[in-house]
């Protein structure tokens, strides 16, 4: 399983552990990385995703995981969320729009 947010593809960085004495040496910062369960409004069902705590305050803020992924750029997102961001679009676009009287 790769260490990858699948909403923002935030992904491992490399950089170097620095000892008392100065000694330089390679490491890995890893993303904070949770498996959450959303709620998706438009499809009516629950979602698993593997995502960052930083990509759970941004869903969050956003307005839900729906709002999220029609606002998020395809090629930042997984396979997974990208055929979810598919299935949410075309859901509201089959959806009637109610007219206002």
């Amino acid at each position: 399983m790769s260490r990858r947010c699948e909403l923002t593809a935030k992904g491992p960085l490399v950089g170097h552990k620095v000892s008392h004495s100065n000694i330089k040496t390679k490491r890995r910062f890893l993303p904070n990385l949770c498996n959450v369960t959303f709620m998706s409004d438009a499809l009516g069902r629950n979602v698993r995703l593997r995502v960052s705590t930083n990509a759970l305050k941004s869903v969050d803020h956003r307005g839900g995981l729906d709002a999220f992924l029609i606002k998020a750029k395809a090629d930042e997102l997984s396979p997974k969320a990208l055929l979810l961001k598919r299935a949410i679009e075309k859901k509201i676009a089959a959806a009637p729009v109610a007219k206002a009287s």
